[in-house]
């Protein structure tokens, strides 16, 4: 089981209020709910990272080969796989 450390979190009284009712709604704790947003917030933003660096990634891919499909194979070849068809993944061309 991983180690807890605690740490402090300031809010305003508003927010510490509105916790408290979400926490109460919820019978949950308000350090539940605190650590459930920090958490959802934490795998959402390393996510959204994890696009950024991929998308540089195949940005500095396709500014050394070149390579590539256009818009409407990709939208061709994806409307295919939404009707539940077969569909060849398009060939990169440059």
């Amino acid at each position: 089981m991983p180690t807890l450390v605690t740490t402090s979190l300031k809010l305003d009284n508003t927010m510490k209020e509105r916790v408290h009712r979400l926490a109460a709604a919820r019978r949950r704790s308000p350090h539940w709910v605190m650590r459930e947003a920090v958490e959802q917030y934490v795998e959402r933003e390393e996510k959204r990272e994890q696009l950024r660096q991929d998308a540089l990634a195949a940005w500095a891919d396709y500014q050394t080969t070149g390579l590539h499909v256009t818009a409407d194979e990709a939208d061709t070849w994806l409307a295919k796989l939404e009707a539940g068809k077969r569909a060849v993944v398009p060939k990169c061309h440059v």
